[in-house]
């Protein structure tokens, strides 16, 4: 049975939080001040500590310290009723993995907790009915374009903000990247919500701007009952909450990225497999300029893929192989091994979200831009037994009649190989459902 602390004055307060915690099956130790808080602490040495920020004796801050410097793996969450950045900020800098406003709900605790202490088990939720849409995943477009937002006549069918893809699945809401597209997803899960929290995970493939320029426009990071974990690899030159916080420094942004409410988690991967909930995501580094990664989740549904930016290694080796100083069989040898691990990684994958911007005859005048032809990724796409691709990361310049021919071309192609493959291009607002199944990872 895991241990919680409140250290709360307020015998009210205390009561109520307490009360929460018996309910999920927790043991409660309680303490009305500080002081005696920091005894308990000490002695019992529970997983999580819940501390008022205002008490008599010691006060939330210093018993912050005392605790970090004496009990370093529990966590601990500061509860206020104030909002001063200057708190927020103060209280994460004497130790606190956590700052919650009051009132807290059991919703917005549950959500925290179950990222400080993903090892606590959790009371067993409603399976939902066979056949529910809620047992599908659901993968719904809300950026599509590349390098810029190309809004206007040419691109309506299509769209034209940059890269955002909504994925619903196993009772978790991911987010791959934060294009421009990302404001109007921000705009539907208010409306969803409600006063109602949210527990969001945002994946980051990489820091160039049209897949983050969306951010600092995303409206749930506005809203302090929000908990949001973005997740990423370290930029080229800077950490990625660094890089995330410089887009919305002065001059460039009114709203600093500290002075956002919501709980905003800010975390570098380092390792290439992980889990969002009861998701398996696994991630593979493209072929792209600077630290750029693709993703695969394994959901009950099936598997999607997604990787908005990508080249093909045998054009570009080939076309550097003098520059290298190695010959033409060297760099072929490398690009086929290369393209032999992306084919393992997207084996058998139920929908792959993947970069065609370029028709085959721009990409021969764009090798080394980090993008890839149409028939290389519809290769690709064959030779992974993929079950539906979707072509994204548009070309700025390709309007909607242009990108209805790369799917005709995309199709001849299928069609002249013999085998099973659906494509279409990403569309902002379609949404693809992922029937219920078991994805094999």
């Amino acid at each position: 049975m895991p241990r919680v602390l409140i250290i709360e004055d307020d015998a009210e307060n205390r009561r109520v939080i307490s009360d929460l915690f018996r309910r999920e099956d927790w043991k409660v130790l309680e303490a009305n001040d500080g002081d005696v808080g920091l005894e308990l602490a000490l002695r019992d040495r529970p997983e999580l500590i819940l501390c008022d920020l205002l008490m008599p004796r010691s006060n939330g801050f210093q018993v912050c310290r005392a605790i970090r410097e004496q009990l370093q793996p529990t966590k601990i969450i500061v509860v206020s009723g104030r909002d001063y950045g200057v708190d927020r900020t103060s209280a994460l800098q004497a130790g606190a993995d956590e700052y919650l406003l009051k009132p807290i709900t059991w919703e917005l605790l549950s959500n925290t907790i179950e990222r400080l202490l993903p090892e606590i088990p959790r009371r067993p939720r409603p399976k939902p009915a066979a056949g529910s849409e809620s047992s599908s995943a659901r993968i719904r477009f809300w950026g599509v374009r590349g390098s810029i937002p190309v809004p206007g006549k040419g691109t309506v069918r299509y769209g034209g903000n940059t890269p955002c893809v909504e994925v619903r699945a196993d009772g978790e809401i991911i987010i791959l990247d934060a294009g421009s597209g990302i404001r109007l997803l921000g705009l539907a899960l208010d409306k969803e919500f409600g006063p109602r929290s949210m527990k969001l995970t945002l994946l980051i493939s990489h820091t160039h701007w049209d897949h983050i320029q969306g951010l600092p426009f995303f409206s749930p990071t506005y809203n302090q009952k929000n908990l949001i974990r973005v997740l990423g690899y370290e930029g080229a030159r800077a950490g990625l909450a660094k890089i995330l916080a410089s887009q919305m420094e002065t001059p460039f942004f009114p709203v600093s990225l500290r002075e956002l409410p919501s709980h905003l988690a800010i975390e570098e991967l380092k390792e290439m497999d992980f889990q969002v909930g009861k998701v398996e995501v696994r991630s593979k580094f493209a072929n792209h300029p600077g630290i750029c990664a693709g993703y695969r989740l394994f959901t009950s549904s099936g598997s999607i893929a997604y990787f908005p930016d990508n080249e093909p290694y045998e054009p570009l080796k080939l076309h550097l192989a003098s520059r290298d100083g190695i010959s033409e069989e060297e760099a072929r040898d490398f690009a086929t091994a290369e393209r032999a691990k992306m084919v393992e990684f997207l084996q058998g994958c139920d929908l792959a979200i993947m970069d065609t911007q370029y028709t085959d005859e721009e990409y021969a005048k764009h090798i080394g831009w980090g993008h890839s032809s149409l028939s290389s990724v519809v290769s690709l796409g064959l030779d992974s037994n993929v079950g539906k691709l979707v072509l994204f990361h548009h070309d700025p310049n390709h309007d909607d009649e242009m990108i209805d021919k790369m799917v005709e071309y995309a199709r001849a192609l299928v069609a002249k190989s013999g085998k099973a493959l659906q494509v279409e291009a990403a569309r902002e607002s379609a949404e693809i459902l992922l029937g219920a199944k078991t994805a094999a990872a």
